[in-house]
């Protein structure tokens, strides 16, 4: 069973910046495509960044320049450093996996395993 659960989340400033880690069970990180999600109050959870087994990464244009996906195998263990931090990053952050390739990396539907979710607040 794959357990995936975040932490790193909290209140920051405009312009300042969060490192989100998701700890993984298992051989996650190597066996399947990697990803984080954030949903806002009244909003449908979208992708922000995801990471393929062999390290290709892709971003939503909304996070492209600001934030960072990376993952180290030897830990099971997903990041998502958030510099540059604008008031609409403000979402409740999802770590999830269960791609096996990079196609629609960002499409909710392809990811089997979820984390519980870390909340995120920036304030202006």
């Amino acid at each position: 069973q794959v357990q995936l659960v975040e932490s790193g989340g909290g209140s920051v400033q405009a312009g300042g910046s969060l490192r989100l880690t998701c700890a993984a069970s298992g051989y996650v990180t190597s066996d399947y495509c990697m990803s984080w999600f954030r949903q806002a109050p009244g909003k449908e959870r979208g992708g922000v960044a995801a990471i393929g087994t062999d390290g290709i990464t892709s971003y939503a244009d909304s996070v492209e320049g600001r934030f960072a996906i990376s993952k180290d195998g030897a830990k099971n263990t997903l990041y998502l450093q958030m510099d540059s931090l604008k008031p609409e990053d403000t979402a409740v952050y999802y770590c999830a996996a269960g791609a096996r390739t990079m196609y629609s990396a960002l499409d909710r539907r392809r990811y089997i395993y979820w984390g519980q979710g870390t909340q995120v607040t920036v304030s202006s």
